[in-house]
């Protein structure tokens, strides 16, 4: 946290040009952990020109030479393992069990896949007379989210790295310490001045000005859709890419031959990792009509049993909200689904039992659920979890297709071939089949409002590589 008041710019850690504080909330004891200095487009403007002067003996380095960086990287970031897991614990109100093995564990996973996907990566080929050349895109503006905040700037920052891009990189403001932390990894890996640039900053005083700099060459964005429409019409007057990956209310459809007790206790497990704040977990359990008595009774059991408290204790499955904003919208969206005669199972409105100071919410589930009310169709980015009935495999499919996003979607089923054939129909960038373990090389993106290109693994490294095709360089 000793860098929480400047931003790293060209190599070195700088003062901001007119620093507006901003405290930085532990949710779970509603207390600041840290007073970070926000910035302001003269702040962006230092940093694009930093990445400017670095972009092209960057982009010069050889394969071997970011495989390096990249591997001191990783064994930095191993070295302040520890670190990272009580950044993330303090930040996000994740609990430390999760923000071990679940959050600080994706830096580490995205930086070994993109480390292999370099290794074996071909930047130039032949197709006929014509050669095809991959170049980094240029200078980059990242921002990123606060629900998962190692593993959204790794996913931005690994691949522009091995692509040969630089960058400027806005965190969110409510969880940018583990951020600042991997600022100084990236220091003492050895990164190159203007590689890679932080500048610290809410979404109109920074953000805007990312996306809107005619000097930055691409911008990636993680966020909601609302704030994702902002960045490309800012973007749109330079022309420059912008990759978005957004919104998700994703799907989760159990087969009437699934194991009910662990397809149930599992798609609860799903919708509740991150105290439901992701994007693609699975908030809507689409489940035969016939088997809904079996599911409420196995849902209401497994739903209250979920361990709201403290974070540093290791038996915590669920901290709080990641801020006061974020609870009140939850809360509300309880309530919407009681007003709008859902069949409340689990949970409700108000703090768990014994937690009355942290933005804590009670695991809730609704279940009878119709298609068309909100908490079907809105992203609650909480621990609420609705279950919807249908009456065959076509209207699962149609349910499932019919929403605005298409992040992810999830399918349930004894029969791995049957599974596959609703997979094919499903509206959405990743569909998982069966709970699968992560993978970290598969594409990561949306269909319609979920966003446009692709995170993770080779995808990733993609977008940030444009296409050169040299015609002739193969005549005689």
């Amino acid at each position: 946290m000793s860098h929480a008041a400047q931003f790293y710019i060209d190599g070195q850690w700088v003062e901001p040009d007119a620093p507006r504080p901003f405290d930085v909330i532990n949710p779970a004891t509603e207390q600041p952990i840290a007073s970070l200095a926000l910035g302001n487009h003269h702040d962006v403007a230092r940093a694009v020109r930093a990445a400017r002067r670095a972009f092209l003996p960057w982009a010069a380095t050889s394969v071997a030479e970011r495989l390096a960086l990249l591997r001191r990287i990783l064994d930095g970031y191993q070295r302040r393992y520890d670190e990272f897991v009580e950044a993330i614990r303090l930040e996000m109100g994740s609990p430390v069990t999760f923000a071990r093995d679940g959050q600080a564990a994706r830096g580490p996973a995205h930086l070994n896949a993109i480390i292999e996907v370099l290794e074996n990566f071909s930047f130039e080929t032949m197709r006929g007379t014509t050669r095809i050349r991959l170049e980094p895109v240029g200078v980059c503006g990242l921002i990123t989210p606060w629900n998962w905040p190692v593993n959204q700037v790794m996913v931005k920052v690994a691949p522009a790295l091995a692509a040969g891009c630089t960058m400027i990189l806005k965190p969110s403001e409510y969880s940018p310490i583990s951020t600042l932390l991997l600022a100084e990894v990236l220091h003492d890996a050895g990164v190159p001045a203007g590689v890679f640039n932080l500048v610290n900053g809410d979404g109109e005083g920074v953000g805007a000005a990312i996306a809107a700099h005619p000097d930055v060459d691409m911008v990636s964005f993680t966020g909601s859709t609302r704030a994702g429409i902002a960045v490309a019409k800012l973007a749109a007057d330079s022309v420059k890419r912008v990759a978005q990956e957004l919104g998700g209310k994703s799907a989760n459809i159990l087969l009437d031959d699934v194991d009910l007790e662990e397809a149930v206790t599992r798609g609860i497990a799903g919708c509740f990792t991150n105290c439901g704040q992701s994007c693609s977990i699975p908030t809507r359990m689409l489940v035969p009509r016939a088997l809904l008595p079996r599911v409420d009774e196995i849902a209401r059991r497994v739903a209250s049993g979920y361990r709201p408290g403290p974070t540093e204790d290791p038996q915590t499955e669920l901290g709080p909200l990641v801020n006061l904003a974020q609870f009140t919208r939850v809360q509300q969206l309880i309530a919407r689904g009681i007003q709008e005669g859902a069949n409340l199972i689990a949970g409700g409105n108000g703090k768990p039992e014994g937690l009355e100071t942290g933005y804590y919410v009670r695991p809730t589930v609704f279940s009878n659920v119709s298609p068309d009310m909100t908490i079907a169709r809105e992203e609650i980015f909480g621990p609420v979890l609705s279950i919807i009935p249908y009456d065959s495999d076509d209207e699962a499919v149609a349910i499932a297709n019919d929403s605005e996003y298409g992040l992810a979607a999830y399918v349930q089923s004894g029969d791995l071939m049957r599974a596959r054939n609703i997979a094919r129909r499903l509206r959405a960038g990743q569909v998982h089949i069966n709970y699968p373990r992560p993978d970290f090389h598969a594409p990561f993106g949306g269909y319609r409002r979920s966003g446009n290109g692709r995170e993770w693994g080779e995808a990733g490294l993609r977008e940030y590589l444009e296409v050169k095709a040299m015609v002739g360089y193969g005549d005689a």
